[in-house]
This record gives structure tokens, C-alpha cells and sequence, in this order.
């Protein structure tokens, strides 16, 4: 009992102090670790590992819609990067730029890329001559820089890693097509994958993507009550086309502007899942991105029948497709548990003689600690259920957080009221105007316009003039 008290003593209790929580929880699960440069965290193997799968799950859903993979350079020349205002303005307060070899100072400063549309852009005006060469679905994993002034692991960094897509299409019904089909691919990973109900939409003016004529967005909703950006779409039109020459000859021999597109998500997909999911002893992980699914615990391993059970259910297990391992260490059995309810594994095996008995063992389930009693040869067969079961429960869960957390106003005072208490809270307004007030009065951003454009009332409770729009707020990381 002492060993899993010290274990949760380490990380604060989320309703005491929710950004420390999260913090402690980063490092104590061993997600990540501070380098020397301010704002540049190491990823740590059990960290990556999350991201890792995160990869695998999308780049198998891109690549089953076409995209190809490809690799970008690191940096942009200062030139290239000038090209497009809007996006320029955009990036300018972010952008760290390479000045000096070290021995001399460069003819042309080079910018570390914060995005490459850019890069893309120049390519694609190299290869496209005519419509036969559209389509272009290509994306790239990679990581990018921007000089951020707080920073916070996974949320917000300096360096995070990512991938950009930046597609190039012959007419503008196929591009805007491509920006709401990856939106849904977003969605779905976020409920498939990370067991988040993330709520979509288009992005206001004011918030949209520097340089894009529409930014869409997926918004997940932490336990605190602050909503989170969680990736974006973006629909350019033919706006960097121009920018760039991007041209092609059409099917009537005309000579047309490519209609572009660009879409993302980030590391901070694993500050969602921590903070979605995760509770005071620790991370809940969802058990489709689970590193480990399943962990078996041998209570007095010495003993050979424990042993050959440890031996026989992990091969069982392995041999079956689960991410599976075993602590036989000299740790003591309640160290062992602590240590991997903070590290989030869904399902624990105790196996120890006196259950062996009676030809059983232990399964605890992480998410609501649970104990079942399951005969030993039954456990490979039961557990794809038991992994499905636990996702469910958390994505349901988390869609109730959601829907007890989501309010409408009517009244600016109703407005503040329900924003003190977090959430999003969905509001007719006039537009830019309102928005600006409302960020300056309570902190609260517009997350996104949702594609049911129903107005709540005819009057924008912020400045008495017509509503025409109706927008979720909420406090956002």
C-alpha cells in the first residue's frame, strides 16, 4: 500500500490543479522529458510509442484514399517564403530563421519551415502542366518550428512533430471535397482510434488559417472544461495557385490555376488523450493506441506453475496480435500495479498459485479498476471483446462529458455564466465585432461555426445588432 501511495502522491489531483496534474503526469508516466532548450522536449519511448500509433492508424487511412507519402525540406528561402502575404503576415512573429553558417553569414536567410505550403507549392508548380497530372493527394510526416512564447508538452512547442497534407485539384468542388473528406477522417480517428468525440465545423474569419479562403477544425473538450485544437483543414482555392503559377492546361486546352488544400494533426493528439481520458492515478489509455494493451503480472514468480501459466497465456496472447508484456521484476505486486495504472496499460493479468487452483486468474481493467475472475483458457478468446468494451466505455464516456458540458445562450449574462463554468457554450452573434468583445471580456474564443447554421436568436446578445451566425465558444489551450 505504502509503494502505490508514493507512486500517486507524485502526480497532483486534477481538480486541485489541473495544469499540474497534467505536467506531473507527463513526466511520471514517462511520456517525455525537458531537453536544454526551452520549449524542445524529448520524447520519450513510451511517449513516441502513443504517437507511433497514432501514425500507423492514419497514414493506413490516407493511404487508402490515395495519398502518397513524401519528404520536404527542412527550410525555406526567406524569397519563397515572402510569396503569399496573407501567410507570410501569419508565420512572420513565429518563424526562426538561419542566419550564419557558424564561419559566414548566408547570402539568403533561410526560414526553419513552421508549415510548407510553400515547399509544396513550388513543386507542384515544377510538375503540373496539365489536368492528366491531377489529382496530387501528397503528405509528409515531419516536424516543424515556431518560436512559441509558453509552451507546454505535446500541447504547445516550439518543435512538435506532425503531418501536413497539401493536395492539388483540377476544379474547386473536388478540393473543398477533399478538405471535409479528410475533416471526416480526422473524426473518425478521434472515435475509432482515441476514444474522442471531437465536435467539427468551420472556423470564423477571424480564426481561420493565414492564407486559406475556409479553415475547418476538430475540437476536443479536456476536463477542465477548456476545448482543444485538435487539427485543421484548410480549403486555399486558388489563392497560393496564383501566388505560385501553380498552372494546367484543362481538357479544352485552357490554361487554369490549380485549386489547393492543406490539413494536419500534431502530437497534441497525446495532450488530448491525457487529458480526455486520464484521472488522479494516472493515464487511461484508449486500447487501440495502447502501446501496451495488456500487461501480465506473475504474483510469486519463482513458482514453476505460475510460470509455465505466465509463459503459456503471453504466447497465447502475442501469437493473437496483442501488444502484450510481462513484469517478472523483483518490484513487489502492488508496486507493479501503481506503476502501470499511471502509464495507462487498459488491461492488467494477475496470475498468482492459489487462482491457479482453480484454473483462473485475475483480469483488473484500468478505466474503472475492475476485477474478473476468467478460467485461464479463455482469456485469449474473450479479450478482443474486452478491449472493445473498454473503448466504448471511454468514447461514451466521453461524449456524456461533452453533452452535460455544452450549453446555448441566449443572453450575454447566461453567456458568461456558462463559459465561467467551462465548456462550450453555442451563441448567435453579428460576427467579428462580437467575437472580439467576447474574447475580451471573458477569455473565450470562437471554436467553430457547426454546420447546422440554425441562429438561436434573431438579436446577437453582444451587440444588439442582427445575428447572423451562430458560434461555439469556449476557453481553449
Amino acid at each position: 500500500m505504502s509503494n502505490n501511495k508514493k507512486m500517486v502522491d507524485a502526480i497532483t489531483a486534477r481538480d486541485a490543479d489541473f495544469a499540474q496534474w497534467y505536467t506531473d503526469l507527463c513526466l511520471k508516466a514517462e511520456l517525455m522529458d525537458y531537453s536544454d532548450v526551452k520549449g524542445f522536449i524529448i520524447y520519450r519511448p513510451y511517449g513516441y510509442a502513443i504517437w507511433e500509433g497514432i501514425q500507423q492508424d492514419l497514414n493506413h487511412r490516407l493511404k487508402e484514399t490515395g495519398h502518397q507519402n513524401v519528404y520536404m525540406p527542412l527550410v525555406i528561402p526567406e524569397s519563397l517564403f515572402q510569396k503569399e502575404k496573407d501567410h507570410v503576415e501569419g508565420f512572420a512573429p513565429e518563424t526562426a530563421i538561419i542566419t550564419t553558417t557558424g564561419v559566414e553569414e548566408l547570402a539568403e536567410r533561410l526560414i526553419i519551415r513552421p508549415t510548407s505550403e510553400t515547399l509544396f507549392c513550388t513543386h507542384y508548380q515544377k510538375i503540373v502542366n496539365s489536368y492528366r497530372d491531377l489529382p496530387k493527394l501528397y503528405n509528409q510526416w515531419c516536424s516543424v518550428v515556431r518560436w512559441e512564447k509558453t509552451t507546454r508538452p505535446f500541447l504547445r512547442g516550439k518543435e512538435f512533430l506532425w503531418q501536413e497534407g497539401h493536395t492539388a485539384h483540377a476544379t474547386e468542388d473536388e478540393a473543398r471535397k477533399e478538405t471535409l473528406d479528410i475533416l471526416d477522417i480526422y473524426r473518425d480517428l478521434g472515435k475509432e482510434l482515441l476514444a474522442i468525440p471531437f465536435v467539427t465545423g468551420k472556423k470564423t474569419e477571424k480564426e481561420k488559417f493565414a492564407g486559406a479562403i475556409d479553415t475547418y477544425s476538430i475540437e476536443a473538450l479536456m476536463h477542465d472544461g477548456q476545448a482543444l485544437q485538435s487539427g485543421t483543414t484548410h480549403y486555399f482555392g486558388q489563392e497560393f495557385a496564383k501566388a505560385f503559377d501553380i498552372k494546367f492546361q484543362d481538357e479544352n486546352n485552357q490554361q487554369q490555376y490549380a485549386y489547393q488544400t492543406s490539413w494536419g494533426v500534431s502530437t497534441r493528439l497525446i495532450g488530448a488523450v491525457i487529458m480526455v481520458h486520464g484521472d488522479d492515478e494516472g493515464l487511461v489509455l484508449p486500447p487501440y493506441v495502447a502501446p501496451t494493451q495488456i500487461i501480465i503480472i506473475p504474483i510469486q514468480s519463482h513458482k514453476e506453475e505460475v510460470q509455465e501459466a505466465t509463459n503459456h497465456l503471453f504466447k497465447s496472447l502475442k501469437q493473437a496480435g496483442f501488444r502484450v508484456s510481462v513484469d517478472d521484476s523483483s518490484k513487489s505486486p502492488g508496486w507493479k500495479f501503481s506503476e502501470y495504472e499511471m502509464k495507462g496499460v487498459p488491461v492488467r493479468i494477475e496470475i498468482g498459485p492459489r487462482d491457479l487452483e482453480k484454473g483462473f486468474v485475475t483480469l483488473v481493467t484500468r478505466y474503472n479498476r475492475e476485477k474478473h475472475q476468467v478460467a485461464l483458457n479463455e482469456v485469449t478468446s474473450i479479450m478482443p471483446q474486452m478491449l472493445r468494451s473498454i473503448h466504448d466505455a471511454l468514447y461514451n464516456k466521453a461524449v456524456e462529458f461533452v453533452q452535460e458540458n455544452t450549453y446555448q445562450a441566449k443572453t450575454y449574462d447566461e453567456f458568461k455564466a456558462y463559459i465561467k463554468k467551462g465548456g462550450y457554450v453555442a451563441m448567435s452573434i453579428s460576427g467579428e465585432e462580437a467575437e472580439v468583445q467576447i474574447k475580451k471580456d471573458t477569455t473565450a474564443t470562437a471554436r467553430v461555426l457547426p454546420f447546422d447554421q440554425t441562429l438561436i436568436t434573431k438579436t446577437c446578445p453582444v451587440t444588439q445588432k442582427s445575428a447572423t451566425q451562430t458560434v461555439w465558444f469556449a476557453r481553449a489551450y
